[in-house]
Parts: structure tokens; sequence; C-alpha cells
């Protein structure tokens, strides 16, 4: 069983920037990854980010590339998306996600999510 906890959403305006964290516990895999997915109201869910272990290969959407960067602290067992340069079109509800295998965009190949933590940005 693996929990996922995200937390740093909020409100913003454009231009700003918000850091999202994910931890995670109960991990039992040598080869994973965890994920950033989004989904706006009315919308279907995107992938946004993804990083691996072993490893630090990372993986982005061609519509955040340049403004967020996925990163890891292994001390604390967190993954990190730091989103620069916020847009309207960024507001959604963002959840991490857990599999035990390499990094896909497929949100069916994960097998653990976290609640999700909402952010918004205005103007």
């Amino acid at each position: 069983q693996v929990q996922l906890v995200e937390s740093g959403g909020g409100l913003v305006q454009a231009g700003d920037s918000l850091r999202l964290s994910c931890a995670a516990s109960g991990r039992t895999f040598s080869s994973y990854a965890i994920a950033w997915f989004r989904q706006a109201t009315g919308k279907e869910r995107e992938f946004v980010a993804a990083i691996n272990w072993p490893g630090i290969s990372t993986y982005y959407a061609d519509s955040v590339k340049g403004r967020f960067t996925i990163s890891r602290d292994n001390a604390k067992n967190t993954v990190y998306l730091q989103m620069n340069s916020l847009k309207p079109e960024d507001t959604a509800d963002y959840s991490c996600a857990f599999a035990n295998r390499l990094a896909t965009t497929r949100s069916n190949d994960y097998n653990y999510w976290g609640q999700g933590t909402q952010v918004t940005v205005s103007s």
C-alpha cells in the first residue's frame, strides 16, 4: 500500500508561482514513478509531469514545459511541482500518482492516487 498526500494549492494571480508537494509513504518497489495530473472543472484529466526512480528522468506536458519543474527530496520522501508563470488555464485540481514502473503519461498506468489539491489562477 502506497499513501500519497498533496499540499500547496491555493489561489494566486496570473504570473505568480506556486509549489505543490506530494509526500509518499509505504514504498516497496525499487523502480517506480510519481507523476502529477490535473483536472479542470468539466474537462478530462491530463498529464502534467513525472519523475522516475531510480535516476531522476523527468517528463513534461507540452503545455507546461519551461514553466513547471518536477523534483524530489529523497530525505523527505517528497516530490515537488514548482509552477512558475502561472496562467488562468492552469486552474485545476492537481493530484499526484504512483506507478510501480517507469513513468508514462497515461493515468491508468498509475496504481495509487492522492486526494488532490486545488490550484486557482485569477486574471
